[in-house]
């Protein structure tokens, strides 16, 4: 694990923020370099599969010209979901590192990663800078409600 590549997925989320996406960054590594970055763009596209995760492991598997990402590390800033999870597990990547935990306790992270389907296991770590990923998205949903609230109060 190297902290260098959660920090790159800590900068896409704040990118995510300031376009008004909830705020999640998700980087592909290999041998130690970065083949795909991704960060929330279902808002703006109005796509749902648009997460972070899902972006970054497209551009890799592009990048690499293969749907295999085997020896593939992710880095996300929050627990990936059970579509991004699923994602992964079909690209074979081996390990993902992850900052926030889910609040609401939908990921299912743990269950699918030691599921073994597809004949594939995925080693996850989380708490990864696990404040510093939730206090971007914390900030986002509190100035989001601030917006809203005063938004009510103009009407």
């Amino acid at each position: 694990m190297d902290l260098k590549f959660m920090r790159e997925a800590i900068r896409l989320a704040k990118k995510a923020k300031a376009e008004g996406e909830v705020p999640i960054g998700a980087v592909v590594v290999l041998d130690g370099k970065v083949i795909g970055r991704g960060y929330n763009l279902r808002t703006k596209l109005q796509m749902a599969t648009r997460h972070a995760e899902v972006r970054a492991i497209d551009r890799a598997c592009k990048k690499l010209k293969s749907w295999r990402l085997e020896g593939a590390e992710l880095y996300v800033t929050l627990e990936p979901c059970p579509m991004c999870m699923g994602a992964a597990l079909n690209a074979r990547i081996d390990r993902i590192y992850f900052g926030a935990y889910e609040q609401k306790g939908r990921s299912l992270t743990k269950e699918l990663a030691e599921a073994n389907l597809l004949n594939h296991k995925i080693e996850v770590t989380g708490g990864v800078l696990g404040e510093e990923c939730a206090e971007v998205l914390t900030s986002f949903f509190t100035e989001m409600r601030a917006r809203e609230k005063k938004k009510t109060e103009q009407q």
